[in-house]
Parts: C-alpha cells; sequence; structure tokens
C-alpha cells in the first residue's frame, strides 16, 4: 500500500526528479555509450544530423537500455498492483480497524496526566488526537514497509546492479534504507496528523482543506528536502577546480541565482547516474553536482547540465508544479470523497471504518487515491516534461553548447530509452526522450546566429 503520505511523497518525486535513495552476484558495468560526436556535413537538415547522432549509438547498448527503461513501465503497474493488494488486505483483515482500537485504548489513558481547566482541556484534546493518530500511523507504515520490501529491494538493489547502475553492497544500501525509513515515518506522522485533523474538523469539506493541507506539506519538502534531507546520505564538499567551478558561476551571476560557491556531492558511492541541482530559498540557495558528471563529462557537457538545472530555479519550476500538484490534490480528493463515502456505507461495517475522520480508513483512502494517481500518469509525467522541455531551452540559450547537449543525451540514454514512440513518451516519459533533446540542439544550432548578429 502507499499511503497517503506517500502518495504525497511520490508526487514530490516526481517533482523534483529525485529518487529515493534505495550482494547480489554482480553483472559488469552497462556498456557506456560514446559521446564522440558524428560527422555531419555543414547545413545539415537537423532531422538527419539528429539521426546521425542517434546512430552513433551500438545497436546491444540501445538494446540494453530500452530493457531497463521498458522494464520501468511494468514495475509502474506491479507497484500500484503491490499497493492496492496491501490496502485490500488491512481492510478486509481488518488490521487497519484493530490498530485504531489499539491506539485509542493507549491514547485513553493518557486523560489522567492532563488537570482539569478549559485551556487544558483543548491542549488534551488536541494532543490526544495527534496522539491516537501517531499510534495508528506508525505501526501500520512499519507493516507496509515490511510488506513492500521484496519488490522494493528487487527495483532498487537487485536490478539497479543487474544493470550495472549502482555501487553499493547490500549492506551499504540497506542501512541508507533505513535511514530513510526514519525520515519517512517522521514526515508521514507530520503529515497525518495535520491531515486527520482536517477530516476531524472538516467532514464534509474536507477535500478542499485537505488539498489545501496537501499543496502545503508539498511545498515545505520542496523547499527542506534537497538542503536538510540529501545532506543525511551524502557529503557536500566545495568544489575547488576553477576550470569547472568560474564557469558555473559566470553562469549563475548571469541568471541572477544567489550564489558564490558549487557543491560537490560524492553519489558515485551510491549510483553511476550522472545528477545535479540548484536548490534552495531565503539564503540556503545551493548549486550542486555529482562527482559522476565530473568524471564522465566534459566542460562544455557539465555547463549544458548545470544550465539546465539553473533553467528550473530561475523559471520557479518548483513553484509551478506544486500549483499543479494543488489542481491533482484537488480533483483527486474531491472524487475521493465521493468513493470513500460510498464504499464507507457498502463495507464500512465489516471493515470498521466509521468515516473519513477514523484512521481505520487510511487503507481506503490511499487505495482510492493511488488508483487515481495511477490512471493520471500519463497527464501528471507530461506536466513534468513540459517543465524539462523548458530547462532544456533555457540551458541551450544559456550555455550555448548543442554538442554538450547532444553528448549529455546520449549519456542519459545509457538508462532512458533513447528513440521511443510518441505516444509512448506522452505516457511514460517525465523528461524528454534523448531524441527530443538531440533535435532541440540541432534545431538551435541550425538557426542560431553568430554573436551580435548577422550583417
Amino acid at each position: 500500500m502507499k499511503s497517503l503520505v506517500a502518495v504525497l511523497s511520490l508526487v514530490l518525486a516526481m517533482f523534483l526528479g529525485l529518487c529515493p535513495p534505495m550482494h547480489a552476484q554482480e553483472t559488469p558495468p552497462a556498456p557506456t555509450i560514446s559521446s564522440s560526436a558524428p560527422s555531419i556535413p555543414p547545413n545539415a537538415d537537423p532531422a538527419m544530423a539528429t539521426r546521425a547522432w542517434l546512430d552513433t549509438v551500438p545497436a546491444d547498448k540501445r538494446a540494453r537500455s530500452d530493457a531497463y527503461f521498458e522494464g520501468g513501465y511494468w514495475l509502474l503497474l506491479w507497484n500500484f498492483l503491490l499497493s492496492a493488494a496491501i490496502s485490500v488486505l488491512l481492510l478486509t483483515t481488518r488490521i487497519s480497524a484493530r490498530l485504531r482500537d489499539f491506539a485509542d485504548k493507549i491514547a485513553g489513558k493518557t486523560v489522567s496526566i492532563f488537570p482539569t481547566g478549559r485551556f487544558c482541556r483543548i491542549i488534551e484534546w488536541l494532543f490526544l488526537n495527534a496522539l491516537r493518530v501517531l499510534l495508528y500511523a506508525i505501526p501500520l507504515l512499519l507493516l507496509v514497509n515490511v510488506l513492500g520490501f521484496p519488490l522494493h529491494v528487487y527495483e532498487h538493489f537487485f536490478r539497479e546492479h543487474a544493470y550495472g547502475m549502482a555501487t553499493q553492497n547490500f549492506g551499504q544500501w540497506f542501512s541508507e534504507q533505513l535511514v530513510a525509513l526514519a525520515v519517512g515515518l517522521i514526515v508521514s506522522s507530520i503529515a497525518l496528523v495535520a491531515l486527520y485533523f482536517v477530516f476531524r474538523h472538516a467532514p464534509r469539506a474536507w477535500w478542499i482543506w485537505g488539498t489545501a493541507t496537501a499543496v502545503v506539506l508539498v511545498m515545505g519538502l520542496t523547499l527542506l528536502f534537497p538542503i536538510y534531507v540529501e545532506p543525511l546520505f551524502n557529503k557536500y564538499t566545495e568544489l575547488t577546480d576553477p576550470k569547472i567551478k568560474d564557469p558555473i558561476l559566470a553562469m549563475a551571476r548571469a541568471n541572477q541565482i544567489p550564489v558564490t560557491k558549487v557543491y560537490e556531492v560524492d553519489a558515485s558511492r551510491q549510483t553511476k547516474r550522472v545528477s545535479a541541482n540548484v536548490a534552495g530559498f531565503l539564503g540556503t540557495t545551493r548549486i550542486a553536482l555529482n562527482d559522476n558528471l565530473l568524471k564522465q563529462c566534459t566542460l562544455p557537457e557539465i555547463r549544458e547540465v548545470m544550465a539546465h538545472e539553473m533553467g528550473h530555479y530561475v523559471l520557479n519550476h518548483g513553484f509551478k508544479l506544486v500549483l499543479y500538484s494543488g489542481v491533482s490534490f484537488l480533483f483527486a480528493f474531491g472524487l475521493a470523497r465521493v468513493l470513500f463515502d460510498a464504499a464507507a456505507r457498502r463495507w464500512g461495517n465489516r471493515w470498521g471504518v466509521r468515516g473519513i475522520a477514523d484512521p481505520a480508513g487510511l487503507p481506503l483512502l490511499s487505495f482510492i487515491l493511488t488508483t487515481i494517481f495511477f490512471l493520471l500518469t500519463p497527464v501528471s509525467n507530461s506536466a513534468v516534461r513540459v517543465t524539462e522541455r523548458e530547462a532544456d531551452a533555457f540551458s541551450i540559450n544559456t550555455a550555448r553548447e548543442p554538442e554538450g547537449m547532444a553528448k549529455v543525451a546520449l549519456k542519459l540514454g545509457e538508462y532512458r530509452k533513447l528513440d521511443p514512440s510518441p505516444m509512448e513518451e506522452i505516457i511514460f516519459f517525465d523528461h524528454p526522450s534523448g531524441r527530443a533533446r538531440i533535435r532541440m540542439a540541432m534545431d538551435w544550432k541550425a538557426a542560431h546566429l553568430p554573436a551580435g548578429g548577422a550583417e
């Protein structure tokens, strides 16, 4: 099951382009896709130039990349089905109702600790309701994580090693999962206490106030996650090489990004993927790139990647996607209100679910929301892909490195399908495909005027 907070976390991850930090027999590392420029005649048609770049990738490497990415389509389905199955299990076996009863019993025994008086009664009421939610949610979330662990360990450890993407042994990986679990429990607890406060006080309009609460939670996580959570998993050190640092800071100054340092992240401890980000607010803004990017890419490629990340910052994509999430949550919560009430009326007595304010109904609400967001996958992917496309356009005009953009697209093609069908890209891609990115670079190169304009 994906709890309501897990859905929030998934939406956040989608918006940020992040993956949760996730000893098999090792296979050889995935073959590195060559980034050498093809021989393209001057003034070549952009479509022909794009095909020439794609043709530099050998068939075996293309097949491996396609197999890895297409396997993700099935994992999307299996994760949804597992989530639905766990939700149904928790409801039909009344595990959820028993946990609710346990939480009510323990919380009820704490009443005697509060002195009498109107003010203390208010504190008691708030405390007891928060305690009930926590005593229910924490064991439930632990149980859900245990039930979902087999698929999780396959998807994020064994499969990553099978395709040569991961660098940790099982002990290192598992220790990070425990840290991630602790962080998840804290975030989930805060979110659920806030949401059930809304559900209890607005039983009819909860879907409206729940949307507002969810948006605040997503915005808070969007702002805080890169600065305060990511350092729990990786070390950030100041990049001192002026050949790399100075060009990045020059682009930042040109785009009014308030930073004076660039940080390197030791992501190679976990993965072979390249990544970077520009994140922060109110004086915490930070530019960071992982060490894989430094090791695998040339300076023009690094400039292109960093300009892309600056594009997200300058164009306020984080806040725009939070607003999109608000629309998505409003639709999903509005539909969930109708479906939840109908299901509770029909099966509530059998499951021990008393209504939306009853924590025992969380698996039902989770099942409904997970189903809605699963069906909205093409819509949410397209929303993110549009912002990625805008960041690509910003980067090509800032870094002015069309060949660097094409080479990076090929490097990302080690784990993203380079040349999907149009419908495949709409449904499954939350970033432009390699083909689309190379075509943008070739279009820019063909249309670009020399600095100062043509006479």
